[in-house]
């Protein structure tokens, strides 16, 4: 990733990490529109509001203010008791805090996060939540710092997308699974008539618009990576010809 881009992504993240510290999360149009965060389909499209109220009453009031995923990829990566699961680029902990609780005491939830401010935060919340089998390791989604295969489930949200190195990622989410794991990850897909320069032109890279991958572009590098049962599925539109997707697969065992 160059270091340009990555400092400025790096520091949308850790402004965002501030504001939820101070209960200002990234909510409203306005918003949307400062960080080029919710393309042009409005706020509702990113955040908190892809969880259900019920989930989200269940967690602290920070973890929801910092969430900035494009859905909910602990609603379909199907966890169960006793798994290890990895969240790539965990920001302030939900997706974590949720799989921590679905895999009960006897299973782990890992976050992986390159932005201190997250880290911070998301301990905090953990602490706050009082959930103890979650841990946040600073490191980036392009060097997983986990043993290979040491988990059973990986899931990311709206971040795999901000990578400049997208194979490099995909083939780290192949290392780390155990085999017969599985990926749950929600992300911005393009639909595959769209060009690069085309995806560019709807929003901005650290804003998870102009950095997408295509369909196509992602079976043909899930499969690179070494993946079977790939299903990329469109969920819910971001921006003209571009949508949150739900992408699955499987490392065989």
């Amino acid at each position: 990733m160059s270091t340009e881009l990555k400092e400025e992504i790096r520091s949308r993240y850790a402004e965002a990490a501030r504001q939820a510290s101070a209960g200002a999360g990234c909510v409203g149009p306005s918003c949307c529109e400062e960080n080029g965060c919710c393309g042009d389909a409005g706020p509702d499209a990113f955040g908190a509001a892809l969880y259900d109220p019920d989930v989200r009453g269940d967690l602290p009031e920070t973890a929801v203010l910092a969430s900035l995923g494009c859905g909910n990829p602990t609603a379909v990566a199907e966890l169960r008791a006793g798994e290890a699961v990895l969240d790539l680029g965990s920001g302030g902990g939900i997706d974590v805090l949720l799989s921590a609780k679905r895999v009960g005491p006897t299973g782990l939830a890992y976050g992986v996060d390159m932005t201190d401010e997250m880290l911070e935060l998301a301990r905090r919340n953990a602490t706050e939540a009082g959930v103890s089998n979650a841990h946040f390791l600073k490191g980036e989604i392009e060097s997983v710092p986990l043993p290979t295969g040491s988990i059973d489930v990986v899931i990311s949200n709206c971040v795999v997308n901000l990578s400049t190195d997208k194979q490099r990622v995909l083939d780290e989410i192949f290392r780390v699974l155990r085999p017969g794991g599985r990926i749950g990850i929600s992300d911005v897909v393009a639909e595959d008539r769209l060009s690069p320069d085309e995806r560019a032109e709807r929003g901005s890279y650290v804003g998870c618009i102009a950095g997408a991958l295509s369909r196509r572009e992602y079976e043909q590098g899930l499969r690179a990576a070494g993946f079977d049962d790939i299903s990329v599925r469109f969920t819910h539109r971001v921006a003209d010809g571009m949508h949150s997707a739900i992408v699955q697969a499987i490392k065989a065992a």
